[in-house]
């Protein structure tokens, strides 16, 4: 059933709705890694990580709506359940209990380098189809290129 009918044809709604989906999914688990890593911290440099742990769920919660009402706006029902999520995720699992502040770091500069790695091929999967989501992921990417370069300048 389509309730919002896309401009887009159907082949290059297929390549889009994939990239947005997996988007979607790779985001909502990077916000949650970063929040159970930012719970569990410890160390020398408990806060200041704990501190930017708190920038990365922001930027994934603020990108994951978007990437959603994008697929929304383009006809798309967004799936941003716990078992789509977990099956769908490219970030690897997280330690359970507490993390010392550099293994913190190592966590997330992995988590995010994943997401980054699938950013890109989806950003190249929808030049394309539909540029103005590719525009979308594009930036994203950007942003979270930004909290890579942080985060591995935190081990440097």
């Amino acid at each position: 059933m389509y309730v919002v009918k896309s401009p887009l044809p159907d082949t290059h709604l297929k390549i889009v709705a994939e990239a947005l989906q997996g988007a979607l999914v790779d985001l909502v688990d990077l916000s949650l890694v970063a929040k159970q890593v930012h719970w569990n911290v410890i160390g020398p440099r408990f806060r200041s990580i704990h501190l930017q742990l708190d920038d990365v769920v922001d930027s994934a919660r603020l990108h994951s709506d978007t990437v959603a009402e994008r697929a929304s706006a383009l006809g798309v029902p967004p799936d941003g359940r716990a078992p789509t999520v977990a099956q769908g995720s490219g970030i690897g699992a997280v330690p359970q209990g507490w993390v010392k502040d550099t293994d913190a770091v190592g966590t997330l500069v992995s988590a995010l380098g994943a997401v980054i790695t699938r950013m890109r091929e989806r950003v190249r999967a929808t030049a394309e189809p539909d540029p103005v989501s590719q525009d979308l992921l594009i930036g994203i990417t950007a942003d979270l290129e930004k909290h890579h370069w942080m985060f591995q300048a935190e081990n440097g």
